[in-house]
């Protein structure tokens, strides 16, 4: 792991930023997912469990509380990796985070299009159905939204080096 990543001693690092960044990301990703499928009868487990087939394909349905547990681990590393990306990128590229809007924003619409195009079709899941469109253009906004919340964090990462 490189040096300067790892939190200096009396500070709290850019490790913790970007934790957090993880957290934040991922739990407001999970609070959406939620408040637009609940009319449909889903639950919290039932959609991590969604996020584990992408490991256990169609068998994640019957895996009950392990397979909720893996999918909301998976669902947090995901989380936490595309903050530390941006942090990755702005170390390079320090205009990243110094307009966190301006290329958080398409930041966050790569990161839909690699999930849907690249991540599901790849995994046992597979491809990701586009026929709710209420679903695809909500999550197109949020997805945005969480591209400037991964530039936020990955500046905060990097005040903390």
């Amino acid at each position: 792991m490189n040096a300067d990543v790892l939190p200096r001693a009396g500070s709290r690092g850019p490790l913790s930023a970007l934790l957090m960044g993880g957290i934040v990301l991922g739990t407001l990703d999970i609070a959406f997912a939620y408040a637009f499928w609940i009319s449909k009868g889903a639950t919290v487990a039932g959609i991590f469990r969604s996020i584990a087939a992408g490991v256990l394909g169609d068998a994640s349905r019957q895996g009950g509380a392990a397979a909720a547990w893996l999918g909301a681990g998976l669902h947090y590393f995901i989380a936490t990796m595309m903050v530390a990306a941006y942090y990755l990128a702005a170390r390079t590229y320090p205009a990243l985070v110094q307009r966190p809007v301006a290329f958080g924003l398409p930041y966050g619409l790569v990161l839909y299009a690699a999930m849907n195009f690249v991540v599901l079709p790849l995994s046992a899941a597979g491809m990701a159905k586009f026929d709710n469109a209420a679903w695809i253009a909500s999550s197109i906004f949020m997805h945005a939204v969480f591209g400037v919340i991964c530039a936020v964090f990955a500046r905060k990462a990097l005040a903390a080096r």
